[in-house]
């Protein structure tokens, strides 16, 4: 099979679709892999990298995008829809959810797209959402801890204190893989922190993980008022499967927050769970309102390329073998790669997309 790997075209998106040794891999057992010339620069492999692994290079996205098989990192732009055919299967984060346009610009062209994040194994693991939710929420606190210093607007707290200073303060609304390694790298910090989740269980579990080094507590609509407010560094940390996350902190909390704290909305691509936050890119990361810094990146991953191409990679490369070997007949083989069908034949299949667009459903 041809596959095509455009290079990225979102803000600052430095990941790309596949490493080299994923390339390698495609050509060992027979496929021809198309890549944009600079697609993995970014990431840190050059175009000889790729030449050496057996990919042809192609100077036009054009010529990336013509093919079988398209595997891409972000879902596609405004100005790759152009691109997007009948005859292709394209391979990516979709978050359709949150992006109409998009969903009618697949459906308009017939594409099948398979969404990364809605690949779903028999125990309701998310495996190629994963790795990314990993370095998200450790980068969550990371840009957060930056953006709480004075000269980046916030109040000029050390998260993790100093003997006689009490550490700062992280409130992180949602106990899945984002909230776990937001947490993990808060406590080593240092930070004084609470996690809150609905599913107690899972609260549990955290208790294994983190023992008395982290406030473990249900959430509510009475619980996070009273506890955002007092937050020097607020996360959203909050996923529904193919939905728009629902808003958990209104905007009379947040005006609540101390002047200088900072929010990190990682559910920002699936519309964001804090009412205040809205998505903005890595060139310009933050703005604020209430007197908070809000900070509202997308693609967080995207600025630690070299490290989250390869995670993406471990992760998605036995599926891309699959549906290059297979084509569509790897969706009948595999359940975990039908789940993550979005949309096909001009439908929309999945069934919590469906959910949010009824009125395009046929």
């Amino acid at each position: 099979m041809e596959v095509g790997v455009p290079k990225e075209t979102k803000d600052q998106e430095y990941r790309v679709g596949l490493s080299p040794n994923s390339v390698r891999s495609l050509v060992d057992r027979g496929h021809t892999v198309f890549v944009e010339t600079g697609a993995g620069e970014g990431s840190g492999f050059a175009d000889a990298d790729y030449s050496k692994a057996g990919a042809r290079l192609v100077l036009q996205a054009a010529e990336a995008w013509d093919h079988a098989l398209v595997v891409k990192v972000k879902e596609p732009l405004p100005t790759e829809y152009p691109h997007l055919q009948k005859e292709q299967t394209l391979f990516t984060y979709l978050h359709l959810a949150a992006d109409r346009a998009l969903t009618q610009a697949l459906l308009e062209a017939g594409t099948t797209a398979i969404a990364y994040e809605t690949v779903e194994l028999p125990d309701q693991r998310l495996p190629l959402l994963a790795p990314m939710s990993i370095i998200a929420g450790r980068l969550a606190v990371q840009f957060g801890a930056r953006f709480l210093e004075r000269q980046q607007g916030g109040r000029g707290v050390l998260l993790s204190g100093v003997p006689g200073v009490k550490p700062g303060k992280v409130v992180i609304l949602g106990g899945g893989v984002v909230g776990t390694e937001a947490a993990r790298i808060a406590i080593g910090m240092g930070a004084q922190v609470q996690i809150l989740d609905v599913n107690v269980d899972r609260l549990s579990y955290l208790e294994t993980l983190f023992g008395s080094r982290a406030e473990l507590l249900y959430s509510s609509a009475s619980q996070i008022e009273a506890v955002v407010p007092d937050a020097d560094l607020l996360i959203g940390a909050v996923l529904v499967l193919a939905r728009k996350a629902p808003v958990l902190v209104a905007r009379t909390v947040v005006q609540q927050m101390r002047p200088g704290s900072v929010i990190v909305d990682v559910a920002v691509d699936q519309g964001g769970c804090i009412e205040t936050v809205r998505q903005t890119s890595h060139t310009h990361p933050i703005y604020v309102e209430a007197g908070v810094v809000h900070y509202g990146v997308p693609n967080m991953p995207g600025a630690v390329p070299w490290t989250a191409t390869q995670a993406l990679n471990n992760a998605t490369l036995p599926y891309i073998l699959q549906l290059a070997t297979h084509g569509l007949e790897a969706l009948d083989r595999n359940p975990a790669l039908d789940r993550g069908l979005n949309v096909r034949n001009h439908r929309l299949i999945h069934p919590a997309v469906q959910q949010v667009f009824p009125d395009l459903v046929l």
